[in-house]
Parts: structure tokens; C-alpha cells; sequence
């Protein structure tokens, strides 16, 4: 067999070749280009002159070694994801010296290769899982930045027209949008002709906002105590123009994420109160289930594990105060997905009653709960079942 360590960087890529029998073949390094990945796999084809089973190892870098990972998947090459935390850990396992270099590291990565650590392959489901993560944290983000905006809205409108938040359901709607695009202030307001408000909230609101409704907010316009700033009117403009991009890009977000769910055809969204977007976020971030051992390894990995003090005879374990480490987009997941299923799933609510009664405080409670929804997230993976189907032989038992 073929060994292949390669230690990823932003321009360059260090490589170390060795055999199953420990005979060294080769180092070299190679650049980030077509050129560099076509010079190391004609090295690899070179080397291999039995027709061996290759191996290639490489740490988790981020984005630096995507490129690679899908060159040598496309000439059909086994390719080893690794922790760096891993291999930094087998480094120092190895020897007391805390020499570090990216030599050393493709050698470092060579030796848990041969090693022989029940490492998993990447194939083309892990490209899916990081297509699906770079997605949700992209739409987490944006829906993040629409959450800022709409802050910004609500703070201008209270300066330019005050009275308008009181007269509608909400003024974040595309009718009131529209409406403020055109005149953002209560004075402009006060000045439109009455068709062109009614035409605007009409059509924007599909039937919603009717004349009447244009007729009083031009009068608590002509009444307002709204201040006229233009830079402020000018803002007010700007700020609902950037929401109108960002809810435009959410929206194609989300038609991708649900292209990729169908796709996998994930049991997840059977759970009563998790959608196709959370379940996204849940399944992204956890990534190959294979991984985990147990539910309770998913929940340190999302830092969601109790807090434990130990001192001595003391010992103090607390779910008021998670570790707050691993992955912030999972716990914040997991965390919201909880909330929704304890609304909708009878069994998840009465599990949230009964912590509440237990003199629980709300978070805490949804903390609990949270360990039980993984439990369940991780049985419905593992056994590819859905949902009702598990309850129905839970009852049967």
C-alpha cells in the first residue's frame, strides 16, 4: 500500500510517500495549482508500480484543501479527512521533542495513516454535508444581518413617522416597505396623492391594505410629530433597499438547501417542529453520524455538555452554564430546533411541562430537553427511520 501525508497550505502543499513495509519513497512539495496536483499525482502513479490500494491524508485546513480533496476524488484516490487536533495530539505522542514543521506534519499524518486509527474515507456524501454547511452558516449569517436592518428600519420609522407602527400589523411587510421606499417620511407621506398610496399598499399587500387604510395613514401623516430629516429619509431608503437584496438572497438560499435535503431524504424533518432549514443546520454541522459513539459525544461537540467542577471532595454539575465551546451554529440549532419541537410534539412538551414543575428555569429546561431531541436525532440517523414509525414501536414494546 501507498501512503500519501499531505500538509495543506494557502500556495503550497507539502507530500511524504511511504509503503506499508516503511520503505521511504519521497517529500516534495507542490504548488496550489492544476500543476502542483498534476506533479503529485504523476508522482503517486509513479511510485506505485504493483498496483497498490493509495491512501492520502491530509488535516482539516478550511477551505484550502477543497480544491485538492476534489482533484484526487476525481482520479478515483482515497482521500483522509483529519482532525488537526488529532494529529497535533499523535505528534506529541510520538516524541517529547515539540518540533513542529509541515514536513513533520505530512510525516505526522503518514504514521495515522499506517497507524491504522479507524480513520474514515471522504466520498461524495462529506462533499454534500460541506456544500449543506457553507450553505446554513451563509443563510444564519444573512438572516443575522436582516435582523440588523430591520432594527434599523424600526429606529427611523420612530423618528420620521411614529404613528405608522401603531396603525399596521407589522412594518416589516413588503406593503409598508414599498410605501416608505417611495416616501419615507411622514411629511412626503402627508403630501402623496391618496390613488397612489392606496395603489401601492393595495398591490404589495395582495388585497390586505385597502383604501381605508391608505385614507388614515395619510392622516395620522398630516398629524404626526415626525421630524423631517432627509439624510434619515435618505437612510430609511437605502436600509429597506439592502433588506429587499438580502431577503431575495435568502430566499435562493433556501431553494438550494431544500434542493441538497431532498436529496439526502434525511428522517430529521419528521420530527414534528423541525423544518428542512433547521434540520439543514442540524445535519451540516454534525456532519457523518459515524463519528459519534454515542448522543451525549454530539452534545460536547456542539458544547452543550453540563458544566463540571471538581475540587477535591466537591463536585458540582450544572446545566444553567453549558462549556460554550464546539460549534456555535449547532448549539444555536439544536438549541431553537428544541423550542419548536417542545411547541409542536406532545411528547417533547410534556417532557418541558415536567422540567418546568421539577422548579427548572426555562432554559435549563429547554437544556434537557435538547439532550432527549438528540437522542432521538441520532436513533432516527443511525436506523434511517422516521419518526412516527419509532413511536409506533416504542408503543408497541
Amino acid at each position: 500500500m501507498i501512503y500519501v501525508g499531505i500538509d495543506i497550505a494557502k500556495d503550497k502543499h507539502d507530500c511524504f510517500i511511504k509503503k506499508t513495509n516503511g520503505e521511504y519513497i519521497d517529500t516534495f512539495t507542490v504548488s496550489n495549482n492544476i500543476e502542483g496536483f498534476e506533479i503529485l499525482y504523476t508522482n503517486i502513479l509513479k511510485f506505485n508500480t504493483e498496483s497498490e490500494e493509495i491512501k492520502v491524508g491530509l488535516e482539516a485546513t478550511g477551505h484550502y484543501g477543497y480544491n485538492l480533496i476534489a482533484y484526487l476524488l476525481k482520479h478515483n484516490i482515497k482521500v483522509y479527512v483529519i482532525n488537526p487536533l488529532h494529529t497535533n495530539l499523535y505528534r506529541k505522542s510520538m516524541s517529547l521533542r515539540l518540533t513542529k514543521t509541515d514536513k513533520i506534519d505530512s510525516c505526522t499524518i503518514v504514521s495515522m495513516l499506517m497507524a491504522n486509527l479507524n480513520l474514515k474515507a471522504y466520498t461524495d456524501l462529506n462533499f454534500i454535508t460541506d456544500e449543506l454547511r457553507s450553505l446554513t452558516r451563509y443563510r444564519y449569517e444573512k438572516v443575522k444581518d436582516r435582523a440588523k436592518f430591520r432594527s434599523t428600519v424600526s429606529k427611523l420609522i420612530c423618528i420620521l413617522f411614529p404613528e405608522l407602527e401603531k396603525m399596521v400589523s407589522t412594518v416589516h411587510s413588503p406593503s409598508i416597505y414599498a410605501l416608505l421606499l417611495k416616501y419615507p417620511d411622514a411629511e412626503q407621506i402627508s403630501r402623496a396623492h391618496l390613488t397612489k398610496i392606496t395603489n401601492i399598499l393595495l398591490t404589495k399587500s395582495k388585497g390586505h391594505y385597502e383604501k381605508n387604510t391608505a385614507i388614515q395613514i395619510r392622516e395620522a401623516a398630516r398629524k404626526s410629530i415626525g421630524i423631517n430629516m432627509p439624510v434619515m429619509s435618505l437612510e430609511l431608503q437605502h436600509t429597506i433597499i439592502l433588506l429587499n437584496e438580502i431577503e431575495e438572497q435568502i430566499n435562493e438560499i433556501e431553494e438550494k438547501i431544500k434542493i441538497i435535503m431532498d436529496e439526502i431524504d434525511s428522517p430529521i424533518t419528521t420530527i414534528p417542529g423541525i423544518n428542512y432549514r433547521m434540520g439543514a443546520m442540524i445535519l451540516a454541522e454534525i456532519g457523518d453520524f459515524s463519528r459519534f459513539s454515542s448522543p451525549d459525544k454530539i452534545l460536547a461537540y456542539a458544547g452543550m455538555s453540563p458544566t463540571i467542577y471538581q475540587s477535591g471532595q466537591i463536585e458540582q454539575t450544572s446545566y444553567a452554564h453549558m462549556e460554550k465551546r464546539g460549534s456555535k451554529y449547532l448549539r444555536y440549532a439544536l438549541f431553537n430546533a428544541t423550542k419548536y419541537v417542545c411547541l409542536w410534539d406532545p411528547i417533547f412538551r410534556e417532557y418541558l411541562a415536567k422540567k418546568r414543575e421539577e422548579g427548572k428555569s426555562y432554559t435549563v429546561a429547554v437544556t434537557h430537553a435538547t439532550k432527549k431531541l438528540v437522542r432521538l436525532i441520532y436513533s432516527l440517523e443511525k436506523n434511517h427511520e422516521e419518526y412516527m414509525e419509532k413511536i409506533k414501536k416504542h408503543n408497541k414494546l
